[in-house]
């Protein structure tokens, strides 16, 4: 028979509460010391239950406002990560990589869904064979509907998931709305000036033959918010808490704002920074750059004390073979990239950095705008 251990003692009122909230949940309960005939006057009531059950008890009671309970406010507004999500099996993924940056930095998560819809033109022409008509009524009603659905059902995987412990339980809140992806996006992003935005991303071998990445591409090309993408090769169960860093520098002083920055989100492990910069002009002679480099490195050593730095050059007409030898040899576990905004015309035909290595590379990228 299994051992019963005490996990709560409360007045008889909270101890049903208790009880009621635990049991939903699949956790046996008794009560003790219960006066039978007048229930309402028991004080010192004894929450009960197996001891195997002791490990999922303590996430629920710790956790209440996830289980049905609701917690006090925070003293504190909290810092928002958004999440944009299209319910695949990466954007999932994406989800459970934010709960571990979420949890770490104490944020609650913000899940965006966007759908199309193809009744808001009338008849909208896609290709010769292929249009929508206005159906009949309520057929908007109906896709505004099932999107809800969809995205309850991604959410009470979610809550499942941060019951078993398979990942950390942290507040999170859903909404779905209409529009193109990325204008939504971008949209949401300023309306709510999230810390962070986490993008699932398809392979490298899939981004260019299917043409999928291209709403992450936009959002970074937007040029006014950081985003963490998280390739879908990246395992499930990964948490990104990085160890091998690789830090694209532009010489200037957007460089520490930006390293400020990573070191905030990901700076509570020791962690090795490779600093590397590829000339785009010849504005640095090779001495210089190199004297750059070492400055930079030397100043980040002195203000980022969980961080190792190294600086190595890149010359621009060997950068991805350079760029493949160094991931080879360190196995780096995340890129960061400064970003600048960009008109439409240099997007079109001169992408940034940040915009190519995401084509490129299934490493996890942080772009932070500068």
């Amino acid at each position: 028979m299994a051992r019963l251990i005490t996990v709560a003692i409360h007045t008889y009122e909270k101890a049903l509460a208790l009880r009621t909230m635990l049991e939903n949940e699949g956790v046996k309960v008794e009560l003790n010391n219960v006066n039978l005939e007048v229930p309402g006057f028991s004080s010192g009531v004894r929450v009960r239950i197996k001891e195997d059950d002791l490990p999922l008890a303590l996430r629920i009671i710790e956790n209440r406002e996830l289980f049905g309970e609701t917690s006090a406010p925070s003293s504190s507004p909290a810092h928002t990560i958004l999440v944009p999500v299209d319910l695949s099996e990466n954007s999932y993924k994406a989800a459970c990589v934010a709960s571990h940056i979420a949890f770490r930095q104490q944020s609650d998560l913000l899940f965006l869904y966007s759908y199309i819809d193809p009744y808001i033109a009338g008849n909208v022409q896609f290709t010769d064979s292929l249009s929508y008509e206005i159906g009949e009524t309520g057929a908007r009603e109906q896709l505004i509907d099932n999107a809800r659905k969809l995205m309850n059902h991604f959410a009470d995987r979610l809550r499942a998931a941060m019951r078993r412990g398979d990942i950390p339980v942290v507040k999170f809140t859903h909404t779905v709305v209409e529009g193109v992806p990325e204008d939504a996006i971008i949209e949401s992003a300023k309306q709510t000036f999230p810390r962070l935005i986490i993008m699932g991303t398809r392979g490298a071998d899939k981004k260019e033959s299917e043409m999928i990445g291209s709403v992450t591409a936009e959002v970074l090309d937007e040029g006014r918010f950081t985003v963490l993408t998280v390739p879908e090769p990246l395992p499930l169960e990964a948490s990104l808490n990085p160890s091998n860093i690789l830090f694209f520098s532009n010489l200037n002083q957007d460089d520490i704002l930006a390293i400020d920055a990573l070191y905030r989100l990901f700076g509570n492990s020791e962690a090795s920074v490779t600093i590397v910069h590829i000339p785009k002009k010849k504005r640095f002679s090779d001495t210089s750059a190199d004297k750059a480099l070492r400055r930079l490195s030397e100043y980040c050593r002195n203000n980022f004390r969980h961080y190792h730095f190294v600086s190595v050059p890149i010359c621009q007409a060997d950068g991805d073979k350079e760029f493949a030898e160094l991931h080879r040899t360190h196995n780096f576990d995340l890129i960061v990239v400064p970003n600048r905004k960009r008109n439409a015309f240099s997007r079109l035909f001169n992408p940034g950095l940040a915009h190519k290595i995401l084509f490129q590379t299934d490493i996890p990228m942080l772009i932070i705008p500068v």
